[in-house]
């Protein structure tokens, strides 16, 4: 059975960008683990209660099939976090499938993982996405090989979608 992780800031992650490409992988026979800074609960934006499964600092990206971060406004907890980048290049180095949606791109970038790639992002991190030097597009989702990223919670159905096919 495949496995993703879905990492989650501890305050303001977007709802509809967590639950909805969840519920398309879950209905896809695809697992989802969630990770976050606090086994605590964490409360989304719009009030969306989770208690993730693990710290983002114990996930092994060889135990998951792709790596993803939730928007959202407390998605830049992970910005300039040091863990979160070494994670997205270990996950991305062995194989497995890299993503991000809305805001939550600009982690890539910073990780330098978007380099050259095409990439979409909530239209606030567009500066940071071009300036790492990604091929910003302004879509609403993009896939550049193993990376996929989405630009807010309107693409979180296409976004799930896509996750899944890569997946499959």
């Amino acid at each position: 059975m495949k496995k993703a992780v879905f990492i989650i800031a501890e305050q303001n992650f977007r709802d509809e960008e967590y639950q909805v490409p969840k519920e398309v992988l879950e209905k896809s026979g695809i697992e989802v683990v969630t990770a976050s800074t606090t086994t605590g609960e964490c409360v989304g934006k719009l009030g969306m209660k989770v208690t993730p499964e693990m710290l983002v600092k114990d996930i092994d990206p060889a135990q998951f099939d792709a790596l993803i971060f939730v928007g959202g406004g407390g998605s830049e907890q992970y910005f300039s976090d040091k863990t979160a980048h070494e994670l997205a290049h270990t996950a991305y180095d062995q194989g497995k499938i890299v993503g991000a949606i809305c805001i939550a791109p600009v982690i890539l970038a910073n990780a330098g993982l978007l380099k050259g790639r095409t990439a979409t992002v909530y239209p606030d991190g567009a500066p940071i996405l071009k300036e790492q030097g990604a091929n910003y597009t302004g879509g609403t989702v993009e896939v550049d090989g193993r990376i996929i990223t989405g630009n807010g919670p309107e693409a979180a159905q296409a976004f799930g979608e896509k996750l899944a096919q890569l997946l499959s």
